[in-house]
């Protein structure tokens, strides 16, 4: 069973920068994508970052050109670098791996930014 926990989050002021990372226990066979969403307070959890097929990039037009997806592989980890942070990037984030068998959630870190 694979378990997904991200780590990275906290409080920064607008500008700054912050780096999520979502280690995967257990070995995900046949990944089809993984990505990242946010869910801010009293809104429905929106698409931040998708990496398909080893591959194609999707991005929320909101964080285009500011916030980058990748993995590593080797470190069964996937990271999303964020960057000129606003602050209605205020969210907690969860990390999403696909596989051809299951779909996985990490449990959610919490960014908070300042103005």
């Amino acid at each position: 069973q694979v378990q997904l926990m991200e780590s990275g989050g906290g409080l920064v002021q607008a500008g700054g920068s912050l780096r999520l990372s979502c280690g995967a226990s257990g070995t995900p066979f046949r990944i089809k994508s993984f990505g990242w969403y946010r869910q801010a307070p009293g809104k429905q959890r929106e698409l931040v970052a998708t990496l398909s097929d080893g591959v194609r990039t999707d991005y929320a037009d909101s964080v285009k050109g500011r916030f980058t997806i990748a993995r590593d592989n080797a470190k069964n980890t996937q990271y999303l670098q964020m960057n000129s942070l606003k602050p209605e990037d205020t969210a907690v984030y969860y990390c999403n791996l696909v596989t051809a068998f299951n779909d996985y959630w990490g449990q959610g870190t919490q960014v908070t930014v300042s103005s």
